[in-house]
């Protein structure tokens, strides 16, 4: 069985599916999180597939996500539509559940949350609810487990589709609407979907299910006369009078079914109450200033720093524990390519697990308590100076930790410009990979001032992106689109939430440490070892990388570094930023000798060449993927590029200046 997990945003709807399936995807308080479809199994067994599809509010395809769940369900063809809804919302939960119903696909509804409808005053008939929407109905509590069993039951009984009566409860309406069936039934190609649905797209104006289910031109203009009449009826557009006969449903079935003893639950007061100051006109700048800085000031300083150290200790340990062990007498290439190459490279990578795991952390509880879409409410209004509204702040975010999901995450915008200004501005932001160059050459240079250089560097990315979109604005006079975003309740994060994505973004990092950094220090050990001639050097000067980087040497003259080791340890950074540290660690021996090359305003500019300067190549191809265009993520590429080196050249001259 094919079976299509839907719901609306920040639902439950990850966390069922991954109650169910075992799998591990991310789960957070914050509308959004699935931005593309994910299959797994339902308890391991393969005749349950099952498919989570992108949080959405209805099947009109006002936003790609809504645009992906609406195609698959017409294409695709599933089995069963698992249909998960909120308990405590069911007026806004409810509007997508009609839409599924008039698909005619098998529907099962999960009814989520019921544990919380119940502190929250709220009594549900449930026994009335399934009389009116005809579909069966499993009350569970997908964090708790509960009911889980019954729902896949009912899921894989399920056999007959449900019949859609519901327009005859309005008698001016109802005619219009079987007129309108009537029409299509000699073009209609037979389909799993219910002509209803194809008609009542139509009538809302998608007219590509014309084409697709083959409806004659001369049927289409039969349809926008019967149209007209509709409008002519209400005084409304047709959209809008078939959109507010939806919920005049929904409102009946609310006044039976549901029974309040107040208009809030206790999480919505809670809330309420919380973001009296957090969302404070005068005091949500400098709250949300002192919570960010906080988690840089931690995660750079006070424990990442501290437990980066240890790690670094034990690492250092380890690799010379090796060395004494099984290299004491070994041939000198060998030893070179082993201790020299691959695990002080590697090694010098992995000491920083423990600064970005804690990273992660903070922002893992912050988009768990429901705070994350509280910046992007507080944030919209100064972005939309910059030509940008708080629908781009999620994605930048994101680019903190790494850019190939910030980028994917556009995948939701509506609007076209606002998506490939915020995948270009995305690279601005400072990926987790660079979190280790800063942490070294910070550290060697400026002491216990460093974690305050590093948050310069941080802001600094930000304040390029938002002058770069400015300009934008400027020249091409664009205006951000609208930013509606639904606020979450406040909860307590979840630890196995948080430990969750912690474990995912170790392992990725462990991934990459022992694949793509793995063969980098390889490739880089093999270039500095040896010459033209394929003669083993040592001295690293005459060797092949020393003669690729000095070639192109000049271009980095005026932003005060221009030695070959340095240019090295940029390209390398091409295929993953944390090569640049283990290129520097392989081509120096110790990052300590860094100081005979160059002083602290080099370094400085240095920096912010790397901050800024294109991202690795699993980036790049994000961006590609994204703008399905390879001259346009070129063009995006070189363009940050040089905006990388005029930066640091600026810096470089002015810092000189003052110095």
């Amino acid at each position: 069985m094919k079976i299509a997990l839907i719901g609306n945003q920040n639902c439950g709807k990850t966390t069922l599916f991954n109650q169910l399936t075992g799998s591990n995807q991310h789960v957070g308080n914050f509308p959004g999180v699935t931005i593309e479809s994910k299959v797994g199994y339902i308890y391991k067994d393969k005749n349950l597939e099952l498919i989570d599809l992108p949080g959405i509010y209805s099947l009109s395809p006002y936003s790609k996500e809504e645009v992906i769940t609406r195609d698959f369900l017409i294409e695709e063809n599933p089995d069963v539509i698992l249909n998960i809804v909120d308990a405590t919302s069911l007026e806004r939960n409810l509007y997508l559940t009609l839409q599924l119903q008039e698909t005619g696909i098998p529907l099962v509804v999960a009814l989520n949350m019921m544990d919380e409808l119940e502190k929250s005053h709220l009594s549900l008939n449930l026994t009335r609810l399934k009389e009116f929407l005809k579909v069966p109905i499993i009350p569970i509590s997908a964090l708790k487990k509960e009911g889980l069993k019954e729902l896949v039951d009912q899921v894989k009984n399920v056999q007959q589709n449900f019949s859609i009566c519901y327009y005859s409860d309005d008698s001016k309406l109802y005619p219009f609407i079987a007129e309108s069936e009537n029409l299509i039934v000699t073009d209609y190609k037979e389909s799993k979907i219910n002509r209803l649905f194809i008609t009542t797209q139509i009538l809302e104006g998608n007219l590509e299910f014309a084409d697709k289910y083959g409806i004659a031109q001369d049927t289409i203009d039969k349809l926008n006369k019967l149209k007209s009449k509709i409008e002519q009826s209400y005084n409304l557009d047709c959209e809008a009078v078939i959109v507010n006969f939806r919920y005049q449903v929904i409102e009946k079935i609310i006044d039976s079914c549901l029974k309040r003893e107040t208009f809030e639950t206790e999480e919505q007061k809670r809330s309420r109450k919380i973001d009296r100051f957090l969302t404070n006109r005068y005091l949500a700048f400098p709250i949300l200033f002192l919570i960010l800085g906080s988690v840089f000031y931690l995660s750079f300083g006070v424990i990442g720093n501290t437990l980066s150290t240890i790690f670094e200790q034990i690492i250092a340990s380890f690799i010379s524990f090796i060395d004494v062990t099984f290299f004491y007498d070994v041939n000198v290439v060998l030893r070179s390519l082993v201790i020299d190459g691959v695990l002080n490279g590697i090694g010098s990578v992995l000491t920083f697990i423990p600064t970005i795991l804690v990273l992660f952390l903070f922002l893992s509880l912050l988009e768990d308590s429901g705070y994350m879409a509280r910046i992007a409410f507080i944030v919209d209004k100064p972005m939309r100076f910059f030509g940008l509204s708080g629908k781009s702040f999620v994605p930048l975010l994101l680019g903190f930790g790494c850019s190939v999901p910030a980028v994917m995450a556009t995948r939701t915008f509506n609007s076209d410009r606002e998506r490939r200004m915020t995948i270009f501005l995305v690279p601005f932001m400072s990926c987790s990979a660079k979190l280790p160059i800063y942490a070294v050459l910070t550290a060697a240079f400026f002491g216990n001032k460093a974690p305050f250089v590093m948050m310069f560097l941080y802001g600094l990315g930000i304040v390029v992106s938002l002058i770069f979109s400015l300009i934008v604005k400027v020249l091409f006079k664009s205006v951000p689109p609208p930013f509606v975003l639904e606020l979450p309740s406040y909860r307590f994060p979840s630890l196995k939430s948080t430990g969750m994505l912690m474990k995912e973004r170790c392992k990725d990092f462990l991934k990459k440490a022992f694949s793509i950094i793995f063969l980098a220090t390889i490739v880089v050990w093999f270039l500095q070892s040896f010459d033209l001639q394929l003669n083993y050097v040592t001295d690293s000067s005459v060797s092949l990388m020393a003669m690729m980087a000095k070639s192109i040497s000049p271009f980095f003259q005026p932003l005060g570094f221009n030695q070959w080791e340095i240019i090295s340890a940029l390209i390398t950074g091409l295929i993953a930023k944390e090569t640049v540290l283990s290129t520097l660690q392989i081509l120096l021996g110790s990052i300590d000798t860094i100081h005979q090359l160059l002083g602290p305003l080099e370094v400085m500019s240095l920096l912010i060449f790397i901050l800024l300067y294109m991202p690795c190549v699993a980036a790049f191809a994000a961006i590609k993927r994204e703008l399905h265009s390879t001259f346009d993520a070129i063009l995006h590429m070189l363009l940050q590029t040089s905006i990388a080196w005029l930066c640091a050249y600026f810096f470089y001259v002015i810092g000189g200046l003052l110095i």
